[in-house]
């Protein structure tokens, strides 16, 4: 497989109608998280932490810093940060496939120099189990 281009690691929110392209986002961060459940005890192998397979809590989390753009999508992030609703999205990794599942905005930030643009942080959590579909 060769490099792929960033600006194709894209955010999509659902908008009613399918899923709108979250518009501006300059870069775009997807991580996944697994807590861990310790089981040591006495007699474990010379006192080597165990771990308790397949338990824990597992999370991702969305990021994404932009041009605000005032879009259609703008607007429906906006709405939904304000209404604490938990939304679909979708984030399109190129030649290696779709990561889809609830979120909710947990941070939402504005910026802007005198002399420069209007630019956006987003922050999101996930809110349910998150699926993985080959592309």
């Amino acid at each position: 497989m060769t490099a792929q281009k960033g600006k194709d690691l894209l955010i999509k929110i659902a908008d009613g109608a399918g899923y709108a392209t979250v518009a501006g986002l300059r870069t775009r961060r997807l991580a996944f998280n697994a807590e861990t459940v310790d089981i040591t005890h006495a007699e474990s192998a010379n006192r080597w932490r165990e771990l308790l397979d397949g338990a824990g809590v597992k999370r991702a989390s969305l990021s994404g810093r932009g041009l605000f753009k005032d879009a259609a999508s703008d607007a429906l992030m906006r709405q939904t940060f304000f209404d604490g609703a938990v939304k679909t999205y979708q984030v399109v990794i190129p030649d290696f496939g779709t990561v889809q599942g609830s979120f909710q905005i947990t941070s939402l930030e504005f910026a802007g120099e005198h002399n420069g643009e209007v630019t956006y942080d987003v922050a999101m959590e996930s809110a349910g189990e998150v699926t993985f579909a080959a592309a």
